[in-house]
């Protein structure tokens, strides 16, 4: 199996920062993406930030300029720096990964289990 533990989320005012990280064990080949997605209170989970094994990362324009995504690929960990806090970007991120855990496997999907962020204004 696959475990996704993130880490860093808590209560902050606007304006603020904070770092979450999120680290994958158990059977791991290899880990194509790694990324965070957030869901606020009565919205769908949307996408914030992708990273691929090669270096390339794509964010939401919402947090363009102010949250940065980087992977360490030899801890199979992935870190998302949150700068200038909204309090629109309050909710739950959850860490996803596509993960190939065999050798001439495809990639599947894992999620951790989400940690909540909360910017007050």
């Amino acid at each position: 199996q696959v475990q996704l533990v993130e880490s860093g989320g808590g209560l902050v005012q606007a304006a603020g920062s904070l770092r979450l990280s999120c680290a994958a064990s158990g059977s791991i080949f290899s880990i194509i993406a790694m990324g965070w997605y957030r869901q606020a209170p009565g919205k769908q989970r949307e996408v914030v930030a992708t990273a691929t094994s090669g270096g390339s990362t794509n964010y939401a324009d919402s947090v363009k300029g102010r949250f940065t995504n980087s992977r360490d690929n030899a801890k199979n960990t992935v870190y998302l720096q949150m700068n200038s806090l909204e309090p629109e970007d309050t909710g739950v991120y959850y860490c996803n990964a596509g993960v190939i855990r065999f050798y001439g496997q495809g990639p599947s999907p894992y999620w951790g289990q989400g940690t909540q962020v909360t910017v007050s204004s």
